[in-house]
């Protein structure tokens, strides 16, 4: 596997939106801080005496509606129903399909809403252009090319891709571009509203049309939408002193104030209820942002009665710490993270760089250490992102090592025609032994040859360029000469899969048949020429293949059974019996493979059991009856482990000793 490999696998680390903003909280204040601009902390509200008459209650309210902001608004929800979005699977479209798709959410879709498709679409492609240049490296391997010499040409599907991936960035850029000018006009509109509140004490009107003027300027105020950042501050200040003026001026009546003050309780309540059902939200980021739109909500909320002002206030401060504490838990250990996959990607650095130091003189030590190579590329890519700063950095390193490798091996085997030339008569003299073999009759026989051969060819390194080709079609067809043959042969043999139904369904009337003597060896011969009988019976019709099958194995193995010894030795004798009847069996190489790999599993996990038990007795004082009943049910899943592990070895034996013979 060549670096370019790697780099497809080992994409671009996508842009981290490390959420740095905190929420700091002063006893009467809102105050946050961003990334990008630091936090300033608003004045602390001077808190009013106790209220004794309507005038002062007037003032307690004005304190309250000083609220200070210093966060974005949110925009308003549209009352309109807006169309459902059609959802698209995009898996299932082809890569040209997918461009065209992508082509057609930028020409229809608003530009701010389609980031998530746009994402969806550009995964889903590169996944089946990873597939396509396997495929396409796959296919030049079949062709007995070097692997090394492989180079992908530009696809003008992806050229493609790649335009309109420049095209949406470009009108993202012009959509936010306008965004910040819509949010300097919202500028502009809320110092018209600061002037019409302005104005509004010197009406003459009734204090009734008074007051409904100015809710509708509260309400024209929340429907106006962001503005720009570093004027938020001076906007907020203004608007609130000028609504402390009209306070002032409006004698509000205390029962239709009393009123509003409940109200605005309980839709802070209802806030504060919210904020801290966000504890148990999973997404730590998204519990935070949810929390930002809380205050802002916060803001947009009246006075409350002045005896809950700071009980309610405390409440919602408190859900504000809990959440901002795991924010800043989170993303510290995200933090550590990225440090500690940045130490692992180093060392695997450096192991790249110590292999491409040493020189190499054999095509065995060459692909040996291109091996070794292509295991550190796999550990490479199960490692996560490193720090943001470091992270291309680190990448660039690994992938240059892994070229320096990759261009010595060609250049070793560019200067070593005569390893060349040596490779081509080992894969002429394969072609002769498979021509040799492609008109043979013995089906089984001449299968396994023909497997093995194609092995031994897969093992032979490099020919040059002109003979890779040529000498590939002319092993691979005398294989397929001989395959088709076979497979003619096998579409006329249905009377004879009769036949051999047949006679396997009397060796299994022989084994239900079968008498013990008192002789277990005789038993036993006698058991297992039952199943060599059964082994050399042909095919039988495919529907009964798996029935038939099941049955005698099920008869065989109650006989097995009843023969007089030891479960670990009759679990022995069952497991040769089965394994005789895997190596009667094409392509069955695997599944015996397979086993060998799950019983040396099994076995380090009991040796690992074994090791922990071994340390929990340790800790244990036989000086009580329930430590002694502890230790002795230790000692006994000891004893079966190393029982079990034995019975393991020993099939694991049985299957080396297969395979040597």
């Amino acid at each position: 596997m060549s670096t370019k490999d790697l780099q497809n696998s080992d994409s671009v680390q996508d842009e981290q939106q490390n959420e740095k903003t905190e929420l700091n909280l002063d006893d009467e204040n809102l105050d946050s801080k961003t990334e990008k601009e630091g936090s300033e902390k608003e004045p602390e509200e001077e808190k009013p005496e106790s209220p004794d008459s309507p005038d002062e209650v007037q003032e307690e309210t004005k304190a309250e509606s000083t609220v200070n902001e210093t966060n974005e608004i949110s925009e308003p929800v549209e009352d309109e129903k807006q169309e459902p979005k059609v959802e698209i699977d995009f898996s299932k479209l082809s890569r040209e399909d997918l461009v065209k798709e992508l082509s057609n959410i930028i020409d229809t879709q608003p530009i701010n809403d389609i980031r998530k498709d746009v994402e969806a679409v550009k995964a889903v492609f590169y996944k089946k252009q990873k597939a396509l240049n396997e495929q396409k490296r796959k296919d030049f391997i079949g062709t007995g090319a070097n692997i090394e010499d492989f180079i992908l040409d530009e696809d003008p599907v992806e050229a493609e891709l790649k335009d309109l991936f420049k095209r949406y960035r470009r009108l993202k850029a012009d959509y936010n571009r306008q965004h910040e000018q819509v949010k300097e006009v919202n500028l502009e509109k809320k110092y018209v509203l600061i002037e019409e509140l302005k104005e509004l004490v010197n009406k003459d009107e009734s204090i009734g049309d008074t007051f409904k003027e100015f809710r509708d300027l509260q309400v024209k105020w929340k429907e106006i939408g962001q503005v720009p950042q570093q004027k938020l501050k001076d906007l907020w200040n203004t608007y609130h002193h000028h609504v402390e003026k009209f306070y002032d001026y409006i004698n509000i009546n205390k029962e239709l104030r009393d009123l509003d003050l409940k109200k605005n309780l309980e839709v802070k309540i209802g806030l504060c209820e919210n904020a801290e059902k966000l504890v148990e939200e999973q997404s730590v980021v998204t519990a935070f942002k949810t929390l930002q739109k809380f205050h802002n909500q916060w803001r947009e909320i009246g006075p409350v009665p002045n005896e809950e002002k700071d009980v309610i206030w405390e409440r919602f401060k408190e859900a504000t710490r809990i959440i901002n504490k795991k924010h800043q838990d989170y993303f510290k250990g995200l933090k550590d993270e990225q440090k500690n996959n940045l130490e692992r990607k180093e060392n695997l650095c450096e192991q790249v760089e110590e292999i491409v130091s040493k020189e190499y003189a054999s095509h065995k030590e060459w692909s040996e250490q291109t091996n070794a190579i292509i295991e550190i590329q796999k550990t490479w890519r199960t490692i996560g992102f490193a720090p943001k700063k470091e992270n291309n950095k680190i990448y660039s390193r690994f992938r240059n090592a892994c070229d320096k490798f990759f261009g010595k091996k060609r250049e070793f085997y560019a200067q070593n025609k005569e390893l060349q030339d040596d490779n081509l008569n080992k894969k002429i003299e394969f072609c002769e032994k498979a021509e040799s073999l492609q008109d043979s009759t013995e089906w089984k026989k001449t299968t396994k040859e023909l497997i093995n051969l194609q092995n031994e060819w897969k093992q032979v390194g490099p020919v040059s360029k002109k003979q890779s080709d040529k000498v590939w079609k002319r092993f691979r067809a005398a294989c397929d000469h001989f395959f088709n043959k076979k497979s003619e042969y096998y579409a006329n043999i249905d009377q004879e899969y009769d036949k051999n139904l047949k006679l396997k369904q009397e060796i299994i009337e022989k084994v239900k048949a079968y008498e013990f003597t008192p002789d277990v060896n005789q038993n036993f011969e006698a058991l297992k020429k039952f199943q060599e009988e059964f082994s050399e019976v042909g095919f039988v019709p495919y529907k009964l293949k798996d029935k038939i099958q099941n049955e005698f194995r099920e008869e065989l193995n109650k006989q097995f059974d009843k023969l007089k010894i030891g479960d670990a030795e009759k679990n022995l004798l069952k497991f040769q019996t089965r394994l005789e009847t895997l190596q009667h069996k094409p392509k069955s190489s695997g599944k015996i493979r397979h086993e060998r790999d799950k019983f040396f599993n099994k076995i380090k996990k009991l040796e690992s059991n074994i090791s922990l038990w071994e340390n929990n007795i340790g800790f244990f004082k036989p000086d009580s009856e329930e430590a002694k009943i502890m230790l002795k049910d230790y000692h006994e899943k000891i004893d079966s482990a190393k029982k079990e592990i034995t019975v393991l070895e020993e099939k694991i034996r049985m299957i080396d000793k297969s395979d040597s013979e």
